[in-house]
């Protein structure tokens, strides 16, 4: 599902204006942490980890785990948190607007082989981390604290 029925709510009594979201991005690796499981986005093209929207009263980590199910079909487990960060603003085609605290787990592969499983994506695979599809600055640096094993101590003022 691509919005959640919360925000479809939500949007009934304010419209366009402004909202602010918590989300999620799954960092997934395989077992041998050699390969990271990526999407293509259907509404842009772009390949990112899979992200998605935390619905109310949710465990963050929960809502990753349900988001790579729900979009690659995947069954991963919660390994940690790796970064927290607030995301600029940004307008949807629907002229929506919205704002992002982004949460980002570390996750492992337990079960499952990628595949695009709900629609909101065009494609789901194993990228080696040694030849990674284009990923925008946001995804590398998490991607990059996850391999690490620290998190991410930038602070953004």
């Amino acid at each position: 599902m691509a919005t959640p029925a919360f925000v479809l709510a939500l949007r009934e009594k304010i419209g366009n204006d402004p909202l602010w979201l918590s989300g999620v991005t799954a960092i997934v690796l395989d077992a041998e942490r050699r390969h990271l499981l990526v999407v293509r986005r259907r509404d842009n093209g772009a390949w990112t980890p899979v992200t998605g929207i935390i619905d109310p009263g949710e465990e963050p980590a929960v809502a990753g785990t349900r988001e790579v199910l729900e979009e690659a079909a995947l069954q991963v487990r919660p390994v940690r948190l790796v970064d927290v960060r607030a995301l600029g603003p940004m307008t949807y085609a629907n002229g929506d607007t919205a704002q992002y605290l982004d949460l980002c787990f570390l996750y492992e592969h337990v079960a499952g082989e990628p595949y695009p499983a709900d629609g909101e994506n065009t494609e789901a695979r194993w990228a080696p981390l040694d030849d990674l599809p284009p990923l925008n600055a946001r995804f590398r640096e998490q991607l990059a604290h996850a391999l690490s094993g620290e998190p991410a101590a930038t602070f953004r003022s």
